[in-house]
C-alpha cells in the first residue's frame, strides 16, 4: 500500500484570495470561524484533458451556497472560472481534481461574525477513482429535514454525520453508508447520488431534502436521451431489492455500480453500462 502524503506536506500552489501561495503556506488561522462553526462552503470538481467538467454550473453553486449561509462570496462566476484554470495550469495537471471552498475568517469568534472576512482558495490535485468495487451499508444517521438545515447549500457542516456514517461502514468492511432522510426514505450515500434501474427505468429520490447534484442532473439528461424513463420519487427502502442495477453519480463518484447493500446483491447490467460509457464519453470530450 502506498504511504499516505498528508495534505498539508505536498508541494504545488493553492489560489487564496486572487493569489498563488506555495502549497505548504496556505494556512489559517486556529480561531477561524469556518472551523469552529462550520460557516463553510465548498465544491468538488473534475477536470479531464486540462477543462473542468460543468465549471461555470460549480462556481456559480459555490456562490449560491455561500448566500444561503448568509455570506457572500467576494468573486463573481467569470472571475473563479477564470481562478479555477489559472490554478490548474500553475500545477501543471490535466485530469485532476478541484477543491474550491468559502469560509469566514477569524476576525471574530462567537456564533455570530458578521464582520469576518469572507476567504476563498481553490487547490487541485491528482485523484483517481473515489470508490472500487462499491458495496453499502446501512448509515447510522439520517439526512435532516429540510426545516432543520441548509440542505440545498454544500456547506461543511452538513458533512459531519457523512464522515461518521463513513468510517462506520469502512469499519464494517463496506466502501460506504447508505443515507435515509429523516423521514425514513431513500436518500443518498455520503457523497453520491444514488439510482435504482427497475424494468429499464431509472428511478431515484426525490433531490428536495439533499443536494440535486450536478452530476446526477448530467446523467438524467444521458438517460433521457437514451429513452430511458427517469422517475424521481420517494423510495421506500424496502424497494431496493426489486432493483436489478444500482449505481450512484457525483463527481468524485463519477458513474460507479454498486455491487452491494447489505445482504442485497447486484450486477453491472445494460443500463449501466451504457450511461457509464455515454458519461466517459462526455466527460473525456468536450469538456
Amino acid at each position: 500500500m502506498a504511504e499516505l502524503v498528508p495534505y498539508d506536506a505536498r508541494d504545488g500552489w493553492i489560489w487564496f484570495n486572487g493569489e498563488f501561495v506555495a502549497w505548504r503556506e496556505a494556512r489559517i488561522h486556529v480561531l477561524t470561524h469556518g472551523l469552529h462553526y462550520g460557516s463553510c462552503v465548498f465544491e468538488g470538481e473534475r477536470a479531464y484533458g486540462g477543462r473542468v467538467f460543468k465549471l461555470t454550473e460549480h462556481s456559480q453553486r459555490l456562490i449560491d451556497s455561500g448566500r444561503i449561509l448568509g455570506f457572500e462570496v467576494p468573486y463573481s462566476v467569470a472571475e473563479l472560472d477564470a481562478a479555477t484554470n489559472a490554478t490548474i495550469a500553475k500545477n501543471g495537471l490535466r485530469d485532476c481534481y478541484v477543491r474550491p471552498l468559502a469560509w469566514r475568517g477569524s476576525e471574530q469568534m462567537g456564533v455570530s461574525a458578521q464582520k469576518s472576512r469572507i476567504n476563498v482558495a481553490i487547490a487541485v490535485w491528482e485523484w483517481g477513482a473515489y470508490y472500487s468495487d462499491l458495496r453499502l451499508t446501512r448509515a447510522v444517521y439520517a439526512r435532516p429535514a429540510p426545516h432543520t438545515a441548509p440542505v440545498h447549500s454544500k456547506a461543511a457542516g452538513l458533512y459531519m454525520i457523512c464522515t461518521i456514517s463513513k468510517h462506520a461502514a469502512e469499519a464494517k468492511g463496506f466502501g460506504d453508508a447508505l443515507m435515509l432522510d429523516h423521514e425514513g426514505y431513500v436518500a443518498e450515500t455520503t457523497g453520491a447520488n444514488l439510482f435504482l434501474v427497475m424494468e429499464g427505468a431509472l428511478h431515484t429520490p426525490t433531490p428536495d431534502r439533499f443536494l440535486n447534484g450536478i452530476t446526477r442532473r448530467t446523467v438524467i439528461e444521458l438517460a433521457q436521451a437514451r429513452g430511458y424513463p427517469v422517475i424521481e420519487r420517494r423510495i421506500r427502502p424496502e424497494e431496493l431489492a426489486n432493483a436489478q442495477e444500482i449505481f450512484v453519480t457525483g463527481t468524485a463518484a463519477e458513474l460507479t455500480p454498486v455491487r452491494a447493500i447489505d445482504d442485497l446483491s447486484y450486477q453491472v447490467g445494460p443500463v449501466t453500462r451504457a450511461l457509464l460509457d455515454d458519461f466517459h464519453a462526455l466527460t473525456r470530450g468536450a469538456g
